[in-house]
């Protein structure tokens, strides 16, 4: 399975981007997706999560972003609203092919396919 994120770029504090992510070479459906964020310096981090038809959110952008899959077309969105400097990383689409505890979520170690990054830059 491939993942191909986009949508990244430059946007100024409280824009607006949607970011993409095409998986192929699966079965999309039963997938778990999920949003992942890496800044400089720091760890990678979880984001968002769509799950068994639920979607779960770190709280930092809880309220802000949203993801959304649709499986017809083998993609998951993530929509970032109200854009801070502190949401600027390179964001990772993550997939695994099972259902996940809902505990494991948010632990990148349990994503079997990643994709390459796009990079998302929120200036004050």
């Amino acid at each position: 399975v491939q993942l191909q994120a986009s949508g990244g770029g430059l946007v100024q504090a409280g824009g607006s981007l949607r970011l993409s992510c095409a998986a192929s070479g699966g079965t999309f459906g039963p997938y778990v997706m999920g949003w992942f964020r890496q800044a400089p310096g720091k760890e990678r981090e979880f984001v968002a999560v769509s799950r068994g038809g639920s979607t779960y959110y770190a709280d930092s952008v809880k309220g802000r972003f949203a993801i959304s899959r649709d499986n017809a077309k083998n993609t998951v969105y993530l929509q970032m609203n109200s854009l801070k400097p502190e949401d600027t990383a390179v964001y990772y689409c993550a997939g695994h092919p099972n259902s996940l505890p809902i505990s494991t979520i948010a632990s990148r170690g349990r994503y079997a396919y990643w994709g390459q990054g796009t990079q998302v830059t929120v200036s004050s």
